[in-house]
């Protein structure tokens, strides 16, 4: 299969230039060269998205898989250039497009929606970074962002119809995760395994968690491309896994025995700790709803999970083989802090 992917040098992108590379597919990449040649074997051609296309004109692919699209403006172009250049779109969008999450939530459930003045703001700041270096990540465009992947997925299917694949992740793991989520944990453990200090927990051990490695969904994108079977379907991850799991997991990713230290929600929210950023994977109870999200419709279609040790393990090795990524999260001076106020009402882990 001759595959054009538009990004492929990050995280989900670049799991699947790997993944289609190992499946013997002719591999394009399309990018602003920013991260340089990463991977050997693929063919790459440079430009934004944001502007000038004309280098992918008069090129035919099998399929395209788009991780990097953000702007309805950017979903319009690459799919009105390559709706008859390609037999198969798959275009990567989020959980955050639906405005309200419960277990219950599904495909069919309601989107988020911008407002015409919204968009015309957001495109017109977008317009004046073009020829920059600035971020495309969706962190940038802030409670936007749902509303924007909806009218990106809507470009798509318009254009595309029944070629087009759309794919809802939620929280995302793996090898080359620059993020703070799943870095922080495993960094924090690692730093425990040598200087024994205890490591604050959030919450409860039994709260719900749930995550999907990166290469899970490459696979499942490269799958249904190779089939040419488009859908839409919610991609978050397996049932079963909770904050107690995914820590003692990671302590034996990281090889370390310190002592986790469970604060409750009500003691991190008084001490103005930020669901989330400060401790990544840490919600309150009652705003723990996403983590109960379910993905059938895409298990039934073929999305298979990494045993989470194997993400852990394999997450932790690429992290020790290469620079330590800066992290936002909590310090360990405020830890510490927090450790010493709350450490006699907390709940302390077996």
């Amino acid at each position: 299969m001759k595959l054009l992917i538009l990004g492929g040098t990050q995280f989900l992108g670049r799991h699947m230039a790997e993944q289609a590379l190992a499946a013997g597919h002719e591999v394009t990449l399309f990018n602003r060269g920013n991260q340089g040649r990463l991977l050997a074997g693929v063919e790459q051609l440079q430009g934004d998205r944001r502007g000038d296309l004309s280098i992918l004109r008069g090129r035919r692919w099998d399929a395209v898989l788009d991780p990097s699209c953000y702007l309805p403006s950017a979903a319009r172009r690459s799919a009105e250039l390559l709706r008859d250049a390609v037999e198969h779109y798959c275009l990567v969008s989020t959980i955050s497009v639906y405005p309200t999450i419960t277990a219950d939530t599904d495909e069919a459930s309601a989107v988020a929606e911008l407002s015409a003045a919204e968009l015309d703001q957001i495109e017109a700041q977008a317009q004046a970074q073009i020829g920059t270096k600035g971020s495309q990540s969706g962190g940038g465009y802030g409670a936007a962002y749902g509303g924007l992947k909806v009218l990106c997925e809507r470009t798509v299917q318009g254009l595309m119809g029944e070629r087009a694949l759309i794919l809802r992740p939620g929280f995302i793991v793996g090898p080359y995760d620059y993020s703070p989520r799943l870095p922080y944990w495993l960094q924090r453990l690692a730093d425990s395994a040598r200087d024994g200090e205890t490591v604050l927990a959030p919450g409860r051990p039994e709260r719900p968690v749930r995550l999907i490695d990166a290469r899970d969904i490459a696979r499942f994108a490269l799958q249904r491309a190779e089939a040419r079977q488009g859908g839409l379907f919610n991609t978050v991850g397996a049932d079963g896994l909770n904050m107690g799991g995914l820590l003692e997991a990671a302590h034996s990713a990281c090889g370390s025995k310190a002592e986790l230290v469970w604060l409750p929600d009500e003691g991190l929210l008084a001490a103005g700790i930020q669901p989330f950023a400060d401790l990544p994977y840490w919600l309150p109870e009652a705003d723990n709803a996403m983590m109960d999200m379910r993905n059938p419709a895409a298990e039934v279609a073929g999305l298979r999970f990494t045993a989470l040790a194997q993400t852990l393990a394999d997450t932790a090795a690429w992290l020790n083989a290469g620079p330590r990524p800066s992290s936002p999260c909590l310090s360990r001076e405020r830890e510490r802090a927090l450790l010493e106020a709350w450490r006699p009402a907390a709940l302390v882990n077996p």
